[in-house]
């Protein structure tokens, strides 16, 4: 369980972001000169180096939102102009991109960005710029919809590039591109003209998410432990029914792959902050505000609990609460990332402490203060741990910003170094995108600055 700190506040860990955003400067530029664009995207590290592997063209994005997010941070004029650059010379394939659910992390981090700080005053646009960003996030919001496979009890899901049969718990959190784009106004047209909220996508994916890839203690199979949480849920698409729970990166379709379970819970802590900007007449289509907060809490609030109570002391997961070798591990000590037996996943840490923040300040001000502490309290103190050694990359030569994270732990692709026997001490892109993203949530909140949301203020 993780050991919560009842006195620790956001200012406290100032000198911490400090050191943080001094390292990510370093090394966003040493990366930024070392990569080869024709190489593709950088996806993690081998022996401190990144290379470029993976199933889709997923992280391009995360490589230059964090350039974006080093701007924000620290008003360094200079990261706007390389972050700004690199999306338009970049990015434009990931836009129509018709073969990924990933639309939400390559076009939110990258065009979102920009079109979030130039609503927040950051910088002046040039010309049409502004119109370009909307442009792109309405395209891009359409082009995730597009995704769309219906289900025998009602409305749909936008299925992972496995297939037409595959909902991913990380679609989740790409569902904000979906949201950006019905906030444009845009709506994605079908055959015969016919009109298609996104809207209405987002809440379908989310209900379906929430009812077949969360597990609630309420009796749903033998193995229902209440927080779980499938990496996939497989459906039959000639009917729609749904058939059974499944994996990919995770151990077994039983167990709780931990990036799935920091995946959803950030995805609904964002969407409950995005729904409750809306009113209420645009809501009532769907279920109105009480129904769609009502799923989306409890989607969110069990794999909370179940974070924080199978998560070691420090707030840093082993990369799946089923993998065999947690029986040879004490999980009342903090993580060791060095074991002999299970691999830790860092990455799976910083996603999961933003949602827990976020989810604990939605709370707060629905009057739950109970469980609004213990969730702040348990973000911050993982925070805490990803700020310093050993998750904390130090070393110049090393080019990730985040050490621990695993990619794919069933398929192999991760480095083990020589010496050890399980992978360690490597570096993902969307592990130290969501570190800097963490980061700049809790450094405004530090600062008393104003609260960082997607879509802006």
């Amino acid at each position: 369980m993780i050991r919560l700190d009842e006195s620790l506040r956001p200012a406290d860990l100032q000198g911490a972001l400090g050191r943080l955003w001094s390292l990510s400067a370093e090394k966003t530029l040493a990366l930024e000169k070392a990569w080869d664009p024709a190489a593709g995207a950088p996806v993690f590290t081998v022996a401190g180096r990144y290379t470029a592997r993976g199933w889709t063209e997923w992280t391009q994005g995360f490589q230059f939102g964090s350039v974006l997010l080093q701007f924000d941070a620290t008003g360094d004029r200079s990261f706007l102009d390389l972050g700004r650059s690199r999306t338009l010379e970049r990015m434009a394939p990931h836009l129509t991109h018709m073969g990924v659910h990933d639309h939400g992390f390559n076009n939110v981090s990258t065009y979102g960005a920009l079109w979030r700080l130039l609503r927040e005053g950051r910088f002046e646009a040039e010309g049409k710029e502004r119109e370009l960003y909307e442009l792109a996030l309405q395209v891009s919001g359409a082009v995730q919809a597009r995704r769309w496979t219906r289900i025998a009890s009602g409305g749909g899901f936008i299925h992972s590039f496995n297939g037409a049969h595959s909902l991913f718990a990380d679609t989740m959190r790409t569902l904000r591109v979906l949201a950006l784009g019905h906030r444009l106004g845009h709506a994605l047209l079908e055959e015969g003209d016919r009109r298609v909220s996104l809207l209405d996508r987002l809440l379908a994916h989310a209900r379906a998410t929430a009812s077949f890839a969360v597990y609630y203690g309420e009796g749903r199979d033998a193995y229902d432990v209440r927080g779980r949480v499938a990496h996939e849920s497989l459906f039959n698409v000639a009917d729609g029914q749904f058939r059974c729970p499944g994996t990919q990166q995770g151990y077994s379709p039983f167990s709780t792959w931990t990036r799935g379970l920091a995946w959803v819970l950030l995805g609904f802590a964002e969407e409950l902050e995005f729904v409750e900007a809306l009113s209420d007449e645009a809501l009532a289509p769907f279920g109105g505000r009480d129904e769609i907060a009502s799923f989306m809490r409890k989607g969110a609030q069990a794999p909370a609990d179940l974070f924080i109570d199978t998560t070691p002391p420090d707030g840093v997961p082993y990369w799946d609460t089923g993998a065999p070798g947690l029986l040879a591990l004490d999980l009342d000590r903090p993580a060791d990332p060095e074991n002999d037996h299970e691999p830790v996943d860092s990455s799976a840490a910083a996603i999961a402490a933003q949602g827990l923040l976020r989810l604990a300040r939605y709370l707060a001000g629905k009057g739950r203060e109970k469980e609004a502490r213990r969730y702040g309290q348990a973000g911050l103190a993982v925070t805490r741990t990803l700020l310093q050694a050993p998750y904390l990359s130090e070393a110049p030569e090393h080019q990730g910003l985040l050490l621990h994270s695993v990619y794919h732990r069933p398929n192999g692709w991760d480095y083990v170094p020589p010496g050890r026997k399980v992978p360690c001490g490597e570096s993902s892109q969307w592990g130290d995108y969501h570190l800097r993203e963490l980061a700049l949530f809790v450094g405004r909140q530090a600062a008393g600055a104003p609260y960082y949301r997607f879509f802006g203020p």
